[in-house]
């Protein structure tokens, strides 16, 4: 299958060249796009001075934009399946290939889970992913073990549902509304390692925030949700 990485990128020039290069010398085997979100820093510069695959958007877009232009990217060169990796070290390349056999065994979407044989540690930060969890399966019957994980991939059909409609964010409540309109998901056991430099813009507080949000939207707002039925693409199960 013809996979492309999508790598989201937002100030991150202390992490990218390492992320890239990793991937241009271990598998070169797989496309990437690095989707520069914006940044006011050196990424957009590094990259384009290292020859990097590299689209570069003008302000911006947050996780969700810069994901989407990737996916819209994706379509149009008629790649059947695109893992989103993060530009922070934190995804290991390494489990690319797991989850691509799961993927090509039926599977719309493959997350790359870390508490598939493992148990999620009792600490705070993992309070609003058990509670994702817990929402997830109550609103549709299925249990995802890892929702906050950001390594996933996508099948062909996924690919054109981000690409051709609005309001698709690579978070939870979406993963949730896409089980409710019959999107088949699997998990594969993964390990992820720190953030190679920098800090995540995500501190207590803005995390709090980001877990409600999103236990929200899986209760309440996508109840309300509406696809345009000219692009409903994926088959019922």
């Amino acid at each position: 299958m013809k996979l492309l990485m999508v790598i989201p990128a937002y100030n991150e020039e202390d992490s990218i060249v390492q992320v890239v290069e990793n991937i241009i010398e271990k598998y070169p085997e797989y496309d990437y796009i690095v989707v520069n979100d914006g940044s006011t820093d050196h990424t957009s510069r590094r990259c384009h001075k290292r020859g990097f695959e590299i689209l570069d958007l003008p302000v911006n877009l947050g996780l969700a934009g810069a994901f989407q232009a990737g996916l819209k990217y994706a379509y149009k060169n008629n790649y059947d399946c695109v893992l989103q990796f993060d530009a922070d070290g934190q995804h290991k390349p390494e489990y690319i290939k797991a989850m691509l056999e799961k993927l090509e065994s039926g599977y719309d979407i493959v997350i790359g889970s870390r508490f598939v044989e493992k148990k999620k540690p009792k600490d705070l930060r993992m309070i609003g992913a058990r509670m994702l969890t817990l929402v997830i399966l109550i609103t549709t019957g299925k249990r995802i073990a890892d929702p906050t994980s950001g390594m996933r991939m996508f099948n062909k059909a996924m690919i054109k549902e981000f690409a051709v409609n609005m309001n698709y964010g690579p978070e939870p409540d979406t993963i949730s509304y896409l089980l409710k309109q019959g999107a088949s998901i699997a998990e594969v056991q993964v390990e992820m390692d720190e953030r190679m430099a920098g800090s995540s813009y995500l501190n207590i507080s803005r995390s709090a925030m980001y877990m409600f949000r999103m236990l929200i939207s899986i209760l309440l707002i996508q109840s309300f949700r509406k696809r345009d039925e000219k692009h409903v693409i994926m088959k019922r199960r």
